[in-house]
């Protein structure tokens, strides 16, 4: 150990963070910012990040629906600041390990100056390893333990509510995307290709980009105001509708959206798409008539307009 910790010292001194990270929420950045603060501007942030979630693995009947693909997180943790980020994929026999085993052979691989964590970080089998099990590991193994307080955000209605991935989920399947906006520090994103729909959009004269299935969380039924990032790189106010399109019978649930400013063909498939939700606007309901519907859709479209102003998302 004193020549590990000899050799830790005379390299870039190094911080490091652990967890699932899915969705990379404010509580995370926070992580991280510390992280940036315990090795200042030349040293390094690394970020190991389980992919898939451990409980897919201990108990695959329970595991969470994603909130980012492991590309979406590693993009949104370079953006705060992380230098590497290092996939952790869990297996019966890893997840077995002794938080000891565990904490052993991340520093001997890593060599970390700091490991920064939040008070319910727990890890090793059956998570028996707690953050005072941290600190104690650190005294022996030559690293020093920072814990941070959680991170409270104010919702839409000012009850204040805990940064947390399950709290995104739950948000996100009652259609709250603004207030998991406010949790998450930027909008809810699904990242996916277009594909082939059945055309109704266009003959109503809104034609819509048909998402393929993600393997993220789709929120809940509705029609909401976003945004629609295109290959290009343009940005433009999207609206978006989610679920069975109740108007023409039974469907399987998608999502569309109709790309605001946009006069390239949504017709071409395979391209890829990143859609932004920033709001709710309504439920997703049955209409009278396809002419009822259009109606309505042109309305959703002009709140889209005013709760996404193109200068916004440019």
């Amino acid at each position: 150990v004193p020549n590990a910790t000899l050799n830790r010292s005379m390299a870039t001194p190094t911080a490091l963070t652990i967890g699932n990270f899915d969705g990379v929420h404010r509580g995370h950045a926070a992580l991280v910012r510390t992280a940036r603060e315990a090795v200042g501007d030349d040293g390094q942030v690394t970020v190991l990040t389980f992919d898939p979630h451990p409980i897919s693995i201990l108990r695959p009947d329970a595991t969470p629906p994603r909130l980012s693909t492991f590309v979406q997180r590693a993009e949104y943790l370079r953006r705060l600041g992380a230098d590497h980020i290092v996939k952790l994929v869990p297996t019966a026999e890893y997840l077995a390990q002794s938080p000891e085993e565990f904490i052993t052979s991340i520093v001997d691989e890593h060599r970390p100056d700091v490991i920064v964590e939040g008070p319910d970080f727990h890890f090793g089998r059956k998570r028996a390893g707690n953050v005072d099990t941290l600190r104690e590991l650190g005294r022996s193994l030559g690293y020093r333990t920072i814990i941070i307080d959680p991170i409270d955000v104010a919702m839409s209605d000012q009850l204040m509510v805990r940064a947390a991935s399950s709290i995104i989920r739950w948000l996100l399947l009652h259609g709250r995307v603004h207030d998991a906006c406010l949790l998450l520090g930027r909008p809810y994103e699904l990242v996916t290709t277009v594909e082939a729909g059945e055309r109704r959009g266009r003959e109503l004269g809104v034609p819509t980009a048909n998402l393929a299935e993600s393997p993220c969380l789709m929120p809940a039924d509705g029609i909401y105001a976003g945004r629609a990032e295109l290959p290009d790189g343009t940005i433009h106010p999207a609206a978006i509708s989610v679920g069975t399109k109740p108007t023409y019978g039974r469907h399987p649930r998608l999502c569309e959206a109709h790309i605001i400013g946009y006069d390239g063909e949504v017709d071409q498939y395979g391209w890829t798409i990143r859609l932004m939700f920033d709001h709710w606007l309504r439920d997703q309901i049955p209409f009278s008539s396809s002419d009822a519907l259009r109606q309505q859709i042109n309305r959703d479209i002009s709140r889209t307009r005013t709760a996404v102003p193109a200068a916004a998302s440019a």
